[in-house]
């Protein structure tokens, strides 16, 4: 045997281990998936509905199949090795490419079906989305809907999620887009607030007013969402918060309680109908609200129908 055909037969020893005489052994590897993702074998177990002592038997018998660890165990839970990286890389592409065919293959021709995972911005999700969910799963009872509300984008190429609303453009080549509307902004307090303060007149006004932002330590959803803290004021001023949240149903509750004014997209508002519009002239920089798939969906009547169905909701609510 020559040196190069000693290193492919070495190379190929552990994937001869995992996959065995009898095929790939999926039970330990849906076991390692879960495990890498929970962090920890307990709550690997619950997800899986399987004891903590057998998750671990499956995780060590995997191991020694491979002969390689694949977790460094510490008190406060499991890390991945760098071999543990590199199967859980390969695990998590392959548990989503099933995903996605599952959802294919359970697709009935007449009637759309199986899984369909959306996911959206706190605000969006939390406001607007889920009051409507309803609706969408009398029409289609056989469609599994599961809604991830999260203002860090998902990566949809991955798996993550199957769709995506989106408050800007998506910035990988291979997600098809269909931009839904353009979401107006406006400013909005509680009838309490405005009869302990006063209703301001005009954009210089706020100067004097409790204002209410996201939190300049997070990652807001778009870049331009505390723009109420310069408008109407002199160059060079800066007005300070009475809080800032990075959170925008938690904004929203803090208006609602009368403690400041707070900039929000319609979407918001529409199902607020407590809230005071303030300075109605006054805008900010509208949202983009974008529909986001992976092109390899292009066909699948599950997301055909969901498109179409926050098209008409959308249209119905007058957001634009």
């Amino acid at each position: 045997m020559s040196a190069f055909e000693g290193i492919q037969a070495q190379r190929a020893r552990p994937q001869k281990r995992l996959l065995g005489d009898n095929g790939m052994d999926w039970d330990k590897l849906r076991v390692f998936h879960a495990v890498a993702e929970a962090g920890s074998f307990t709550h690997a177990g619950e997800a899986l509905n399987l004891s903590q002592s057998a998750v671990s038997r499956q995780i060590s018998a995997l191991e020694e199949s491979l002969a390689v660890p694949l977790f460094h165990r510490h008190a406060r839970g499991l890390i991945l090795t760098e071999q543990g990286e590199l199967l859980f890389r390969t695990a998590r592409e392959v548990f989503a490419k099933l995903s996605m065919v599952e959802g294919m293959i359970t697709e009935s021709k007449d009637r759309p079906k199986g899984p369909l995972k959306i996911t959206t911005t706190v605000a969006f999700g939390s406001t607007w989305l889920t009051p409507r969910i309803r609706e969408f799963l009398d029409l289609y009872p056989e469609i599994e809907v599961s809604v991830v509300v999260d203002d860090t984008e998902l990566d949809l190429s991955m798996r993550e999620a199957d769709v995506a609303i989106r408050m800007s453009p998506p910035r990988q080549p291979d997600l098809i887009q269909r931009h839904l509307v353009s979401i107006k902004v406006h400013v909005y307090a509680a009838p309490e607030y405005i009869k302990k303060y006063g209703m301001p007149q005009k954009p210089e006004d706020l100067d004097k007013h409790r204002i209410i932002v996201y939190g300049v330590d997070a990652r807001p959803p778009r870049q331009e969402t505390n723009w109420l803290l310069e408008a109407g004021a002199k160059p060079g001023q800066e007005r300070k918060p009475i809080l800032t949240v990075n959170n925008i149903y938690a904004i929203l509750r803090a208006v609602r309680s009368g403690l400041g004014i707070a900039a929000f997209s319609d979407f918001v508002a529409v199902e607020e109908s407590d809230l005071v519009r303030v300075l109605p002239e006054l805008s900010g920089p509208p949202v983009e609200a974008y529909f986001v798939y992976p092109e390899e969906l292009r066909n699948s009547k599950r997301i055909a129908v969901f498109r179409d169905f926050l098209l008409r909701k959308v249209a119905e609510s007058r957001l634009g």
